[in-house]
């Protein structure tokens, strides 16, 4: 058997939006998922074994704020994970336009949301956030 990798011109529109539309439902799953077995709880979704040093990631505190959202608590979620806020409209931009490209069945090269420059601008927000949320006494701790 010959696998052939079929080119993107002749790719039909299911299949340009099978993996965008994938990764929406296992999101919305996971939000589901979130929504109904609380976070908040100490636990009940295991332990973070970053945290469990004492050290809170860029991570920390993520999904007790998807919970808050899917509440309607934005206070909530910003007091879990600020981060995590500020990055879901570019998310949901990422993913909307990449759905919206396979449907058009459109191939886009690099963008400036790909690029190195804000690459490296999320990684230092990403640090600096870090570095915040772990000195003593910082209201960014999760």
């Amino acid at each position: 058997m010959t696998l052939t990798a079929v080119s993107p011109a002749a790719r039909t529109r299911s299949q340009t939006v099978v993996a965008p539309l994938a990764t929406i439902a296992g999101l919305a799953a996971a939000t589901v998922a979130l929504n109904l077995r609380d976070p908040h709880a100490s636990g009940s979704w295991g332990y973070c074994p970053i945290s469990l040093l004492g050290i809170y990631c860029p991570g920390c505190g993520s999904l007790r704020a998807v919970n808050d959202l899917t509440h309607g608590d934005l206070i909530g979620a910003a007091s879990s994970n600020a981060l995590l806020l500020l990055a879901m409209p570019f998310a949901v931009f990422v993913l909307a336009r990449w759905t919206i490209d396979g449907w058009q069945g459109r191939q886009r090269g690099r963008t400036a949301l790909s690029s190195w420059p804000v690459l490296s601008l999320g990684i230092a927000l990403a640090t600096v956030f870090t570095v915040a949320r772990n000195l003593p006494g910082s209201w960014l701790a999760p």
